[in-house]
Order: structure tokens, then C-alpha cells, then sequence
């Protein structure tokens, strides 16, 4: 017990690798946070070498909500976690990596890439106030946990107009490949155990959430998507606003509602330890 107190009083100076100045700490906060997250996933999908490795390694589809709790963990870890904790993370993600052959340099920083376009895209589309200095600074911050788990620095973009470069160049060798359309659709229609989609609303819920999610992707994005007919997928010369429209209504209600629970509940462990950690330094 007196390790562990002496431990809390060395951490309470440990911002991590961010800290409470940053944008990250802000923005990462944000609820909606998870629609990026997921809106993430459909567009790593479309990156074939990646998907394909994905395919052969993950367990995804094993254990989805699992995944999808391991992620969150450590993208909390890496965000609000002190820099101990933060490395600790980084490392084991890299050992993995490593163990499944996933550690190309290249698809590694697409998976950044989109994490990091999809998380600013979800909070901003959502209703969160972020200047273009600020949304700049948040890509070249991320630049932090890119490098944490194994990405370049060099070549790593470091603002909005060099993400959006980056798309531009990537583009020409993206695909709606088979496993990336049966992805898509695995994540709009994951399993759920019977007790939990019959008794509790978590299947609608789950829709409501991933429809919104792919709604936030770009339109060269949903237009790939549409060859395979999922809900709110661009086809060949359709009107494209109401999508977006949609997508940013759905995006709001979803963050309004969820803002009127109390902080406890709508606010992520991580992020209530590291409140913790600087309050206690008074």
C-alpha cells in the first residue's frame, strides 16, 4: 500500500504525452470519440494490403466488442496515461505487431492516418468548437503516438492540408476489395449474444452508430462503398448532401444527449485518473 501511495504522489507531475494543454486531451475527452473510431475501421478497410493482413491475423471478428475494448483502452492509455503507462502500451502493441508480421512501416501509418482524420472529422461534424490552429495542432500532436506504435516520424503528416495530401496520394491504390466489403458489412451487422440484442436496445443503438459513422466518411470513400450497397453509400451521380446532412444531424443528437449524463458516466477512466493527477498537484 505505501508503494502504491508513493507511486500516485511521483505520478501527479506525469502528464503523459500530451498533457492538459493540449488539443488532444480535449478532443479525445469527446464522447464521440467512438464514431471515429469505427468510422476508422471502414476506411482502413479499403487499403488492400492492409485489409488483407487484418484478414489473416486479427480476431476481430472472434471477438468484436473485446477488440473494440482493447482499443479504447489504449488509445486512453496513450492519451491520459503517464508516460510510463503511455510507453508501456506502445511497446506491447509493437511486440504484437511484430509477433503477427504487421509492423510495415507504410500500412502502419494508414492506420494512423485514418485514426486520426476519422477521430477530428467525428468530433468536429459532432459539434465541438475546433479552430483549423487548433484541428493543426492536434495532427501534428498525434505525431506522438504514431511514433509510439512503431510509425516513421518522417513522412508522418503533421496538419490537416498534409493529411488531406496524404489521402490524395494514397487513393489511386485504395479498393473495395471482398474482404473489405464483407468488413463493412460485419461492421454494420456485428454479432451481439441473443440475452443482448433481444432484451437490451443495443442492435438499433448499434446501427444508429455505425450508419452514422460510415455517413462521416469522405464522399470518394462512400462512393467506393456503394458498389456494395450498404445504407448511406454514395451511388453514381446521386445527390450527396442529404448523406452528409444526415450523418452531422445523427452526429449532434448522438453528442447533445450524451453531454446531459454526468461526468462519471459519460467520461472515460482514463481521463477522470488523469483529471485526478493534476488536481492533486493543487
Amino acid at each position: 500500500m505505501e508503494i502504491n501511495k508513493r507511486q500516485q504522489l511521483d505520478d501527479r507531475g506525469d502528464d503523459g504525452l500530451f498533457g492538459p494543454a493540449s488539443v488532444t486531451w480535449r478532443l479525445h475527452a469527446d464522447p464521440m470519440l467512438w464514431l471515429g473510431g469505427v468510422r476508422a475501421l471502414y476506411l482502413q478497410a479499403l487499403h488492400p494490403e492492409a485489409m488483407a493482413g487484418i484478414e489473416r491475423h486479427s480476431r476481430f471478428r472472434d471477438d468484436p466488442w473485446g477488440r473494440l475494448r482493447r482499443t479504447g483502452d489504449y488509445v486512453g492509455t496513450v492519451t491520459y496515461g503517464t508516460r510510463e503507462q503511455a510507453e508501456r502500451a506502445g511497446a506491447r502493441v509493437r511486440t504484437v505487431h511484430r509477433r503477427l508480421g504487421l509492423d510495415d512501416p507504410d500500412l502502419l501509418r494508414w492506420v494512423h492516418c485514418c485514426e486520426v482524420d476519422s477521430f477530428l472529422v467525428a468530433v468536429r461534424r459532432a459539434g465541438m468548437a475546433v479552430s483549423a490552429a487548433e484541428a493543426d495542432r492536434y495532427v501534428a500532436e498525434q505525431v506522438r503516438a504514431a511514433v509510439l506504435a512503431g510509425v516513421p516520424e518522417p513522412g508522418t503528416p503533421t496538419s490537416v492540408a498534409e493529411l488531406a495530401a496524404y489521402f490524395g496520394t494514397l487513393r489511386p491504390g485504395l479498393a473495395l476489395t471482398p474482404a473489405a466489403r464483407s468488413a463493412a458489412r460485419f461492421l454494420l451487422f456485428p454479432p451481439m449474444p441473443v440475452r443482448v440484442e433481444l432484451l437490451t436496445p443495443a442492435r438499433p443503438l448499434w446501427t444508429v452508430l455505425a450508419s452514422a459513422s460510415f455517413g462521416l466518411l469522405p464522399r470518394w470513400a462512400r462512393r467506393m462503398y456503394a458498389a456494395a450497397a450498404l445504407p448511406a453509400a454514395d451511388l453514381p451521380g446521386a445527390n450527396l448532401a442529404p448523406v452528409d446532412w444526415a450523418a452531422t444531424a445523427t452526429a449532434r443528437t448522438l453528442r447533445s444527449a450524451v453531454r446531459l449524463l454526468p461526468a462519471g458516466l459519460r467520461e472515460g477512466p482514463h481521463y477522470q485518473a488523469a483529471k485526478a493527477r493534476v488536481a492533486a498537484r493543487g
